[in-house]
């Protein structure tokens, strides 16, 4: 717990300051962390004997990100051209490789670059929602200004920093109040075949406790966001983030290991850390673009 708690102190910040950044920062931070999470993900494979592409699973999932960075009408064409391109060039490289099962590898590697990349990008994909040529601004702005007022541009900085902050922050609140109500009064087993610590009384206390932070969100930073949206996105997290968590268990459970690395003292991998978000990422991601941005 100590070391845990003394890499929260040191991480969280940084992540935080990140998200505030934006543009190359936060994209750097994203595809680093995709890139590691990918490779965590890739060594689960191995140990169940899969042989995955992992230099070029990786390089598939950073062009991935890197098609999110671009906003606006490119990003959508780029990102298809993106996923063709992977699947011819993967299977191409198999053909000649003959080592292990095909089917398995191929079937690894680009499970791997959907699941951990493609999620991972959509974080990338909402924080660069916020700007003026990609965001409605005449919804939000009645002052008459330009798309290119200097104040505009800084409001929807802020908000596409608060947006995902508030995500994390949904995430990590559900997270511990799933654990701290869990282990005091949870007495109904979630899933036990998966993990058998959770309990329905916990998920509900996770699930409450996001909903919770992202009416908080809503009134403090969120502004532009209505109350029905931040239930919605509150729900989000506490559901399908606390599903992400059970899914990544289970792969961990079938490769037989406790964590995807030991990368972070106390905290395991990467892969660990962020296997809720991958998740709710895009789930975020959609309903924003749908239902809240449009």
């Amino acid at each position: 717990m100590a070391q845990r708690v003394l890499v929260g102190v040191v991480a969280i910040p940084l992540i935080l300051l990140l998200c505030m950044a934006g543009g190359l920062y936060f994209f750097s931070f994203v595809a680093l962390a995709s890139a590691v999470a990918l490779r965590e993900f890739y060594g689960l494979a191995e140990v169940k004997g899969a042989k995955p592409l992992v230099v070029m699973g990786i390089i598939g999932g950073f062009f991935i990100n890197l098609s999110f960075f671009l906003p606006g009408r490119w990003q959508p064409p780029l990102l298809v051209t993106v996923l063709l391109a992977i699947m011819v060039v993967f299977s191409l490289r198999e053909l000649f490789r003959n080592q292990g099962s095909a089917l398995l590898n191929l079937s690894t590697t680009i499970f791997g670059v959907l699941y951990v990349s493609l999620f991972f990008g959509t974080l990338i994909g909402i924080r660069e929602h916020f700007v003026p040529a990609v965001f409605p601004v005449a919804r939000y702005f009645t002052s008459g200004a330009g798309v290119a007022d200097a104040r505009i541009a800084d409001q929807l900085h802020a908000w596409g920093g608060y947006t995902v902050i508030s995500i994390f922050a949904m995430i990590w609140i559900c997270d511990s109040a799933a654990f701290h109500v869990g282990s005091a009064l949870g007495k109904h087993k979630l899933f036990p075949r998966v993990s058998p610590q959770k309990s329905w009384e916990g998920a509900v206390a996770g699930l409450i406790a996001a909903i919770l932070v992202a009416l908080a969100a809503k009134y403090l930073v969120l502004t532009f966001l209505p109350v029905t949206s931040a239930i919605v996105l509150g729900a989000i997290v506490g559901t399908i983030g606390q599903l992400g968590d059970l899914t990544e268990s289970l792969l961990k459970r079938d490769a037989g290991v406790k964590d995807s690395s030991t990368l972070i003292p106390g905290h395991g991998g990467v892969f660990d850390r962020f296997d809720s978000l991958l998740l709710v990422a895009p789930c975020a991601y959609l309903y924003l673009e749908y239902f809240v941005l449009t």
